[in-house]
């Protein structure tokens, strides 16, 4: 078996913000595995300032894990423990060869196009207007649950973004997950949550920044409405420590990454804990290019998860690849009948 990696460099169709700042541009890499005439294809998602592999010495890792890959899938993936996006790239360039095609990864009804999975609509940061124009357009095209991204502009003109929503749809009508990224200060996180919860809001992702477990504790106790942790659950290796954080914490939902959390099998691991205390969870993609989203949605369909998936991010780039991806009505679908225009 022969492995290389390629870098490769996604642009932004418009500046998009978060409360870490506004991106351009998207890093990724992925690793190509050639076998027996076949070809395996997996992306490294590695996300600039949020992945806990992004430090000094990522690419010489990757050029470690294409030159032993004789070593396996099972192997690799434990040497590679405090590299996620690796191990998210490795394991689907392996199930990538494995397949009937390169993209074929988890023959479902949803790779036949029978089914799709309801997604969220993600409004980005962005002047008022801006968003408030992300907003209409989100709704126009069918979705019944969107995301906002808050922490960014003032936080009053936040509030008016929400009443603005609420004035014209109803909690039926439109389910409102908003993601603060760890925006908020811990000595008045309370008092806005309070405020949002106005808005009667579905949940609000990561409203403090990570690493501060007993604040965080005690605001899920207090909360109006539910904390679903994000950032928190990045660079958590080990059954063990992901117990103890959970059951410290006690949120009530967390929010999966693959590409951050240690691909599928990391990813399986954080649910089977969920489940076990009772805790929600959903899936959501790291702003890779459609190859490791297609691979995050065909994986999240098995897994059988009605609610909204934050999986919706492959329109962001001019330099996507073309792909089998489709979203219709507030849902992502998978249309066999068109073919992937790869040229890697």
């Amino acid at each position: 078996m022969k492995a290389i990696y390629k870098k490769y460099i996604l642009n932004f169709k418009r500046p998009s913000g978060t409360s870490r700042g506004v991106m351009t541009e998207k890093e990724t890499w992925f690793i190509i595995l050639e076998k027996d005439g076949k070809r395996g294809i997996g992306e490294c998602g590695l996300l600039k300032g949020l992945s806990i592999d992004d430090r000094p010495g990522y690419e010489e890792k990757l050029k470690w894990a294409c030159e032993n890959i004789h070593l396996g899938e099972e192997n690799l993936w434990e040497e590679l423990i405090e590299f996620p996006s690796i191990q998210f790239g490795l394991e689907t360039a392996f199930r990538s060869l494995e397949g009937e095609s390169p993209y074929l990864l988890f023959p479902s009804a949803f790779t036949k196009g029978q089914e799709n999975i309801p997604i969220n609509g993600l409004v980005w940061m962005g002047e008022e207007h801006y968003m408030k124009q992300q907003i209409e357009e989100k709704l126009q095209q069918g979705f019944t649950c969107i995301k906002l991204k808050i922490g960014a502009i003032d936080f009053d003109k936040e509030l008016d973004l929400l009443r603005f929503i609420r004035t014209n749809f109803s909690p039926e009508e439109i389910e409102i997950r908003v993601d603060a990224n760890g925006a908020f200060d811990v000595n008045n996180a309370l008092s806005k949550l309070i405020k949002l919860s106005e808005f009667q809001l579905h949940s609000i992702e990561q409203p403090i920044q990570k690493n501060q477990p007993d604040s965080m504790a005690e605001l899920c106790r207090n909360t109006p409405f539910p904390i679903a942790l994000d950032e928190e659950l990045i660079g958590v290796f080990g059954k063990e420590k992901k117990v103890e954080l959970l059951q410290k914490i006690q949120p009530q939902y967390i929010i999966l990454k693959p590409s951050l959390v240690g691909g599928f099998r990391g990813t399986k691991e954080w649910i089977d804990i969920a489940d076990n205390y009772n805790i929600g969870w959903w899936v959501t993609s790291a702003l890779e290019s459609n190859v490791g989203l297609n691979a995050i949605a065909q994986w999240t369909f098995l897994q059988n998860n009605p609610m909204p998936q934050g999986l919706g991010t492959g329109a962001l780039y001019t330099n996507n690849f073309d792909s089998p991806l489709e979203v219709k009505n507030g849902e992502l679908g998978y249309n066999p009948a068109t073919d992937w225009k790869i040229n890697l």
